[in-house]
């Protein structure tokens, strides 16, 4: 049996990894600055993360949602502390996509009605609902184009506020610092104008933060520079440092019934002592103040590389943009510069998502990189 052929692959093999350096089964080492499309959030093999794992998998991985889950519980008040959202409700999945999924499925329930708005070049996953909402016509199914999606471009509230007074939309969904789409943000006026829209129509506002959530952008949730409070909060990636799991955060005044959702591996006991252990070691090392600190480093010391046109994202979830397709550039980083960077939608972007443990000195090593590739492709 061969592999179903739907992803491109480098000519690399990983075969152990430390922090922010991944080697392969040839013993070079590479710098990640990509973190496998940020997941790694608390670096490789962190040992505290390691031992609670592995604590855990010796006494119980996995059993159903039928029984008492008290790592659940944990979970929750844990993230409720770090996050500010103390009296919201978690619900816990697998995955960013299954997270989309269970919002978008929450508003139309709360609402009672179908529509959605999301944005131009949004990316929300790859299932049914959540790929609707995703602006890609290519990866969406005539099963998925079933859903009745409207696609807004970003910082214009004035189209958003004429869809929502049409009175049929359930839920509005955003990503705070958009990732495949190219690291393009609402500004702080547009994203507080959206929250009064919402609420002045009845509508659920989703915040996807499924990529830029857990400390990645300098706050715990990146949608926190705007001073808004959506209604669901999406959760994955760097929440299990490589282990599966999603969530969202759900606001008090959604009302929770049995079966309303489900799931069967979500919330497991190793998924919760992973995710503990990820929340412990980004308020015991400072990761958060660690992002903030690198991205005002990464911000003066790229100035030096005049190709460069424009710098996006905040804390460690940056794009760096050319005026040209990025894709040998990309290839060079790391094939020979043996650096992993992340591509997006936008061809000229290079994205740059480490882990939050990662330092000014691997900033230094990444820019000499890149000032050398910029050089021998000329």
């Amino acid at each position: 049996m061969n592999l179903f052929d739907v992803y491109p692959l480098y000519p690399i093999t990983p075969v152990k990894a430390l922090d922010c350096i991944i080697t392969d089964d040839k013993g070079i080492e590479y710098l990640d600055l990509y973190s496998g499309h940020g997941v790694i959030s608390i670096g490789h093999s962190q040992p505290e993360y390691v031992a609670k794992v592995s604590a855990q998998l010796a006494q119980l991985s996995f059993y159903s949602n039928a029984i008492q889950n008290p790592l659940q519980v944990e979970l929750a008040e844990r993230l409720g502390q770090m996050s500010g959202y103390t009296d919201y409700n978690l619900f816990l999945c697998s995955s960013g996509a299954e997270a989309n999924e269970n919002a978008l499925k929450m508003a139309s329930f709360h609402t009672q009605k179908s529509r959605i708005i999301s944005f131009e070049n949004a990316f929300h996953g790859r299932t049914s609902a959540a790929v609707a909402t995703t602006d890609n016509k290519k990866i969406v199914a005539p099963i998925n184009a079933q859903q009745v999606v409207t696609f807004l471009p970003l910082n214009q509230i004035e189209l958003v506020e004429a869809e929502l007074a049409k009175g049929d939309v359930a839920g509005v969904i955003i990503e705070p610092i958009q990732g495949v789409g190219g690291l393009d943000m609402g500004t702080t006026g547009f994203f507080q104008a959206l929250e009064k829209a919402c609420k002045a129509h009845d509508v659920v506002l989703i915040l996807d933060e499924v990529q830029s959530g857990f400390g990645r952008s300098g706050k715990f949730f990146a949608h926190q520079f705007h001073d808004i409070q959506p209604d669901i909060i999406c959760m994955a990636k760097g929440m299990g440092n490589g282990f599966p799991i999603g969530g969202i955060l759900i606001a008090p005044h959604f009302k929770a019934s049995y079966g309303l959702l489900g799931t069967t591996f979500g919330g497991s006991h190793l998924a919760c002592a992973a995710s503990i252990a990820v929340l412990d070691i980004i308020e015991k090392q400072h990761l958060m103040e660690n992002a903030q600190k690198v991205e005002a480093y990464f911000m003066e010391a790229i100035k030096i590389i005049p190709e460069i046109i424009k710098v996006k994202g905040r804390g460690l979830m940056l794009g760096v943009e050319f005026d040209f397709d990025v894709n040998d550039l990309r290839k060079k980083m790391i094939i020979e510069k043996h650096i992993f960077t992340g591509g997006s939608s936008n061809k000229n972007l290079l994205r740059i998502l480490p882990p939050l443990t990662i330092t000014t000195a691997a900033i230094d090593t990444f820019i000499k990189a890149l000032q050398e590739s910029l050089a021998e492709l000329k």
